[in-house]
């Protein structure tokens, strides 16, 4: 029966972008990677009037009138409390993804954006600042979860020369969310005092469209056959995703990598720390996704009217040049997803952190001298666009694309927590201490995200190798010197016995009924 399922025209390669490849990134990141960035940009544009609100309902239930460094940190804490809920949901998802697969854990955590959505929607109405707080804590949370387990499910059900751009698809909607956060927070919109709850709560919107068509599509066959043994639903998937092409040497690969596991149980955390053949994969998750947060580009999204504000431009002017931003911020995630199997990986972090690098510099030198020329102030937004351009093509989406890329199945659920655990307390301290760094250094502290912008181009020449086009066992072999891993290790652990996987081996099917 297994034979059947394999039987396909050996001359068609499974290279195509089929329809149902896109349609399961398009769902996975509608509801998910888009969630992420509208939620990182839709505090910018009301930010008084969340202010105002915190400050009246103080003085109606508590009778206590805070001034304006108490209203500062509530307001940097609801900016930042996102981020501790995403830490939170980052640490869950080695458990999630291995106990409910990735689909799965993708279709259950989507109720917590209801119940987040519905708080913040509703604290106005019932005069209770918490509410936003705890609504930001819960969606925060789907985010952390979420923004590891879609590149997880995608680059495990794309056929290796398409995962770079399958890989980047949630990079674009997190850009995507950016922009109709932006868009939607102008004041001919929802801008306004009265309309600021509701703009908060939109997001359920994309997650009730994500749960009712996500179910329908198969759940990722790597984990279908490497941690679950189900070779049928395995290949059912696969003929899914690909309509056509050899499937039998993609179930071939995955078997080789399941013989290479010394077992199909998942490593934990602490494990993964512990593991010396993955020593060098381990530093270069923490080193990208600790780089990519420090890198200031959540300082951009978080305060971007402000920054445009100590700029020099217009309070008028602010609101539409922040959606200019969010629009050419889309344009370049697109380019990066276009470019990332033609260019490869390393070739746009490294031009990416470069560039971003220089336009620090920019920030700070017109900054210096608005007063002296006023032309500077166009230089200052110019610079902050190459950031974000410069962040949306080249590393955007590339920490969580190759921590799919650089792990092994036993491995790759625990890594994504490590780094998405970093990625989002990382993210919380830039969102927290950017305001007050800025009120001490001023303009000087772009230098910082210029030196870290720097420091993780030189990183990626050095260390990170080229994973473009490559099988998950050749980018572990790749990584094996450096580890002082013999090649032969990697695949001396034979003695799991394919029985185990309903007798399914790649020596024969003679095993096979």
């Amino acid at each position: 029966m297994v034979e059947e399922l394999l039987v396909v025209d050996e001359t068609k390669i499974n290279r195509n972008l089929t329809k149902s490849l896109l349609a399961v990134a398009f769902l996975a990141s509608v509801g998910s990677s888009m969630l992420y960035g509208f939620n990182l940009a839709v505090v910018n544009s009301p930010a008084q009037y969340i202010k105002d609100f915190y400050n009246e309902t103080l003085q109606e239930t508590y009778g206590w009138t805070p001034d304006e460094r108490h209203i500062t940190i509530l307001y940097s804490l609801t900016v930042s409390i996102f981020a501790i809920g995403g830490m939170i949901g980052a640490l869950s998802v080695g458990k999630l993804v291995t106990k409910y697969g990735r689909k799965g854990t993708l279709v259950r955590s989507a109720v917590l954006v209801f119940i987040g959505g519905g708080l913040m929607g509703l604290s106005r109405a019932w005069r209770e600042p918490s509410m936003v707080v705890i609504g930001r804590f819960i969606v925060g949370v789907h985010s952390g979860i979420s923004l590891s387990v879609v590149p997880m499910y995608l680059g495990e059900i794309a056929p290796k020369n398409l995962r770079g751009f399958l890989g980047l698809i949630p990079s674009i909607h997190i850009c995507l969310g950016v922009f109709i956060a932006q868009v939607l927070g102008l004041q001919e919109l929802m801008g306004k005092e009265q309309h600021w709850p509701l703009l908060m709560a939109l997001i359920v919107f994309p997650t009730l469209l994500q749960l009712m068509l996500l179910p329908w599509f198969p759940e990722s066959p790597r984990y279908l056959l490497i941690e679950k043994g189900n070779i049928h639903d395995t290949i059912a998937a696969l003929k899914w995703f690909r309509a056509k092409g050899n499937i039998q040497l993609e179930v071939e690969e995955m078997q080789e990598e399941q013989r290479s596991l010394s077992s199909i149980q998942t490593v934990s955390v602490c494990g993964l720390l512990m593991d010396r053949c993955v020593r060098w994969q381990v530093i270069t998750i923490v080193v990208v996704n600790i780089g990519m947060q420090l890198s200031g580009i959540d300082a951009i999204w978080f305060y971007t009217n402000d920054i445009f504000k100590d700029a020099g431009i217009p309070e008028p002017h602010i609101q539409y040049t922040t959606v200019a931003t969010g629009a050419i911020e889309v344009i370049s995630g697109m380019v990066g997803c276009f470019a990332i199997e033609r260019v490869g990986r390393r070739p746009l972090m490294i031009g990416g952190y470069i560039f971003m690098s220089l336009c620090c510099v920019g920030i700070t030198i017109s900054v210096l001298f608005q007063e002296q020329l006023s032309c500077m102030r166009y230089i200052s937004v110019a610079c902050v666009v190459g950031i974000i351009a410069g962040f949306c093509i080249g590393p955007a989406g590339v920490p969580f694309l190759i921590t799919a890329e650089l792990f092994k199945q036993s491995h790759r659920p625990s890594a994504y927590t490590l780094g998405g655990c970093l990625n989002w307390l990382s993210n919380f301290t830039i969102g927290f201490v950017f305001p007050f760094l800025e009120m001490a250094t001023g303009p000087y502290c772009y230098l910082i995200f210029c030196t870290i912008c720097l420091g993780m181009a030189i990183y990626t020449i050095f260390i990170i190798p080229e994973t473009r086009n490559k099988t998950f066992m050749e980018i572990s072999q790749m990584f094996a010197s450096k580890n002082n891993i013999h090649e032969e290790e990697l695949s001396s652990n034979n003695h799991l016995k394919m029985s185990r996987m309903n007798g399914y081996g790649t020596l024969g099917h003679h095993d096979v009924k």
